[in-house]
């Protein structure tokens, strides 16, 4: 899969919901860009499969990576940052779903942590 985002894209997100933990075997990290700045050079590989009632995930069926969440209903697709070739230039922006997040889990990147989505 290839992908290009046209548009200069947020601070990355690590999420530590327990839904993006199972999927990623730690917490899932992703930046976002609305779907008109999106565009899929290549879909190779790439399969979705509904994550819950209101989400669907993308992964690569090629390497296994786990790319992309896309809820339903909004115009804006989330990414995994480690998916792009090169540099990104991003820098990590908050943590979300801090309530959720593993016994093991530690993080003390000095960015602000949320308890649950920090749109709530």
């Amino acid at each position: 899969m290839a992908f290009e985002a046209n548009r200069e894209m947020p601070p990355v997100v690590p999420c530590h919901c327990t839904q993006c933990r199972k999927w990623s075997g730690h917490f899932w990290a992703a930046t976002s860009v609305a779907m008109a700045d999106f565009r899929l050079v290549r879909d190779e590989g790439l399969r979705w499969f509904r994550a819950s009632d209101t989400a669907s995930r993308g992964f690569c069926a090629l390497c296994g990576s786990s790319l992309s969440w896309k809820p339903d209903g909004r115009d804006r697709m989330s990414f995994s940052p480690g998916a792009v070739d090169g540099p990104t230039g991003l820098a990590t922006g908050h943590h979300i779903f801090m309530d959720e997040a593993g016994d093991y889990c530690r993080v003390s990147d000095g960015t602000p942590h949320y308890p649950g989505d920090d749109e709530a």
